[in-house]
């Protein structure tokens, strides 16, 4: 086979075979479906791992990282893997970082190598036997250390990229407590039943302050039991205007 079709493996199988003119794969039998003999359409899970993070963060099965060419045609060029029985296969051309208990996830180790992967501006691989229960809580746990997103929105992020299994969703949930707090914290911490003030830099009223008892002041008589008035109404005209005292000295003028 030519150099140039080399280039260019199967997006399917990942090996290399004109897929397109319907070439049969010499390695693992792949070939296009006869259109006539399909019945419902088929999921066809690619060879090449899931791009969480845009180059950066990678996510994929053991057959993913057994596949050297395709993860170099794709930068990557470290490996995280999460599962201890599996066998990292490329020592020479990859850098392998392997998680050493097989019941509970080390989080915080893992998210460390990814760390020092997205330092050194490398592309990473996080795999696990079927790229569906632990590599993808690796990678939520570090989607919520270090973006800050919160559980639900790191698993959709990664669903939507990848199928999952929430086989490992209570660590996370424990995880996530662990980095955020417990629901009952953060509500007390934000104390949503104060009122809130706006101080604007003037010093704040304390409201729980007592008041100062003042004394001596005589109580508020009611309107009810004011005396009657001795003045005698005056009578009224509405839109009148008013009439002006006249005294017996007045000279009246004449306006001749």
């Amino acid at each position: 086979m030519r150099k140039r079709e080399r280039e260019n493996p199967c997006s399917l199988c990942g090996h290399y075979h004109k897929y397109e003119e319907g070439e049969v794969c010499g390695i693992c039998g792949h070939r296009m479906p006869d259109p006539s003999h399909v019945v419902a359409p088929q999921v066809h899970v690619s060879a090449f791992p899931s791009e969480i993070l845009p180059e950066f963060l990678y996510l994929g099965s053991y057959d993913n990282a057994s596949r050297s060419e395709l993860l170099k045609t794709q930068g990557i060029s470290r490996v995280l893997n999460t599962v201890p029985m599996c066998q990292n296969l490329y020592r020479n051309s990859f850098t392998y970082h392997c998680l050493s208990d097989e019941k509970v996830l080390q989080f915080d180790d893992a998210i460390q190598f990814l760390d020092q992967c997205e330092k050194d501006k490398a592309r990473v691989l996080v795999h696990c036997m079927s790229g569906k229960s632990r590599s993808p809580a690796v990678v939520i746990a570090y989607l919520m250390k270090r973006r800050g997103w919160r559980l639900a929105e790191s698993h959709q992020w990664v669903k939507q990229r990848r199928p999952t299994t929430e086989i490992f969703y209570q660590q996370l949930e424990e995880f996530e407590q662990t980095i955020f707090g417990s629901r009952e914290g953060m509500m007390s911490a934000m104390n949503i039943n104060d009122a809130p003030t706006f101080g604007f830099g003037f010093p704040k009223v304390n409201i729980n302050q007592p008041q100062v008892p003042v004394f001596n002041n005589a109580p508020t008589s009611s309107i009810f039991s004011s005396p009657a008035s001795s003045v005698p109404p005056q009578e009224f005209t509405f839109g009148a205007a008013p009439t002006k005292p006249t005294t017996s000295g007045d000279i009246t003028m004449d306006g001749s």
